[in-house]
């Protein structure tokens, strides 16, 4: 239990760094996304639910059974989509990290509804051949749990939850972070060969359009 109480207090080390990180990328905007790391078979460490990451101790994170997802340590409420993060752990065995992002362009082709293949090498060595789309249900809700679990495969660490955000799984915080700036890097492109290929027949919803404004403007 010792090894396993020191192993906590390092995961939450870590996990407040890597918030910062992605906090500072823009893709964990205000309160908006959350993270979970494994610490075994049994158990996961997840941000507070609406908590400010510059402002987050170690010590505010949630410790939480994955099977149940009673809390077992932390005197905050558990992000709300602690359902999705546990639902990737027990699913995939290989994976230690689940991180759920607003980033903006990522964020942005979800309005698409579909499926967004991945083009460079890296992109599909660390995430796969496409990034996979999860069909609408509210954020929190046992709705948004099972559509993901649905979806979840053996080659696919990269989700897109429609009208919402993105999840992706990895083996550790900085393979998940390198993951997510990929995924927006991927993002951007697409949403531009897209443009560039129908700029007379284009329909993208105009959130989609105030998003990559910035993109053409370069």
């Amino acid at each position: 239990m010792k090894n396993q109480h020191q192993s906590i207090k390092s995961i939450q080390k870590e996990m407040i760094s890597a918030c910062i990180q992605l906090a500072d990328l823009g893709f964990l905007a205000g309160i908006g996304g959350n993270l979970a790391v494994r610490v075994d078979q049994t158990l996961m460490v997840v941000t507070p639910s609406a908590s400010d990451y510059y402002s987050m101790k170690p010590e505010d994170l949630c410790v939480l059974k994955l099977e149940t997802l009673e809390m077992v340590e932390g005197k905050k409420e558990p992000t709300t989509e602690s359902g999705i993060h546990a639902s990737f752990f027990l699913e995939r065995p290989d994976l230690n990290v689940s991180l759920h992002t607003h980033q903006p362009l990522a964020s942005a082709i979800t309005l698409l509804g579909k499926d967004v293949p991945l083009e460079s090498k890296e992109a599909k060595e660390k995430i796969g051949s496409k990034l996979m789309m999860v069909s609408y249900a509210p954020s929190g809700t046992s709705f948004l749990v099972k559509a993901f679990r649905k979806k979840i495969t053996q080659q696919m660490n990269g989700y897109l939850l429609k009208n919402h955000g993105i999840v992706c799984g990895a083996k550790d915080l900085k393979s998940a972070i390198r993951s997510v700036i990929l995924i927006e890097e991927e993002a951007t492109a697409f949403l531009k060969q897209s443009i560039q290929k129908n700029r007379r027949n284009i329909q993208f919803p105009k959130p989609i359009m105030d998003q990559i404004e910035t993109v053409f403007s370069k």
